[in-house]
């Protein structure tokens, strides 16, 4: 595996604490709410990862004594609401180094323009996103391509291959390459720890079969193998809690509710229901 290296902040970076910041404050807050745009407040994963995004997209902190990495950056409109989140929770913007996220639609990299500026901090991406990234315009051969929204383009820095692993500091983040849902579509592991207690969290990419009208998944076979394959290597991935773009399509809020981030999916389960979303759309489309 590569290793890629990032300058960081050196100021004393505020630790916030888990009865400071606790999820049912935005199981409460998003009661009713699950739009890309409602504003929640930052809540405590475990350890150094902290959940900064809005009530329907999922936005995650990283944080380390070197600097901090964030994943996703929302809509345009939420890249503010994620910032303000960071802040909230004590830390700051300018500390963040590192921008990553888990595919090249606008919902999720929307926000990164402003965040990006907010923060100096360096954009990297898989090879298929850096150019989507680069114009603001998702790529032809995406299955949502007719009906993704632009967004802001987004200067890169380091591409990243499958297994790279993310390094600031002492944090290391590792990305997996999970194309499907879109060309560059990424899922990232670490370990996070609180005291002698560690636990591996996973942030699996969205991987459901969804497209525009006019798209045929059956058209595209070498497609169809790149997210069987992704399916894969998500359901083998090391995990404990499991985090998604979309917190609805892990079902955080039944697990916030029960008291247990760590219960209720895995790796394993979340991949196996998104095989099964495939193996539907294929079954629909032959039937035509």
């Amino acid at each position: 595996m590569m290793t890629i290296l990032a300058g960081c902040q050196t100021a004393a970076q505020p630790r916030a604490q888990e009865q400071a910041f606790p999820a049912r404050a935005w199981l409460a807050a998003c009661d009713g709410k699950d739009g890309w745009d409602d504003a929640g407040p930052p809540f405590h994963v475990f350890g150094n990862t902290y959940y900064v995004g809005t009530c329907g997209i999922s936005a995650i902190l990283v944080t380390g004594e070197a600097g901090h990495i964030l994943i996703d950056g929302g809509t345009q409109a939420g890249g503010p609401l994620i910032a303000a989140n960071v802040e909230r929770l004590g830390f700051a913007m300018a500390d963040v180094d590192i921008l990553l996220f888990s595919h090249e639609h606008f919902d999720h990299v929307g926000g990164l323009a402003f965040l990006q500026r907010a923060s100096g901090a360096s954009v990297l991406a898989s090879p298929a996103a850096a150019a989507v990234l680069a114009s603001g315009t998702a790529a032809p051969e995406d299955p949502q391509a007719a009906t993704l929204a632009p967004f802001a383009p987004i200067e890169t820095g380091r591409t990243l291959r499958d297994g790279e692993i993310v390094r600031l500091g002492g944090l290391e983040i590792t990305a997996h390459a999970t194309p499907g849902h879109s060309p560059g579509a990424m899922s990232w592991t670490w370990r996070s720890c609180e005291g002698t207690q560690c636990r591996q969290i996973a942030y699996l990419d969205s991987l459901s079969a969804v497209s525009a009208d006019t798209y045929r998944f059956t058209d595209h076979p070498a497609l169809v193998a790149q997210f069987r394959a992704s399916l894969d290597k998500a359901a083998a991935l090391p995990c404990d809690i499991v985090l998604t773009p979309h917190p609805s399509a892990s079902g955080m809020r039944d697990r916030i509710a029960a008291g247990d981030l760590a219960a209720g999916i895995d790796c394993q389960a979340y991949a196996a229901a998104a095989a099964g979303r495939l193996d539907a759309r294929l079954a629909q489309e032959a039937a035509r």
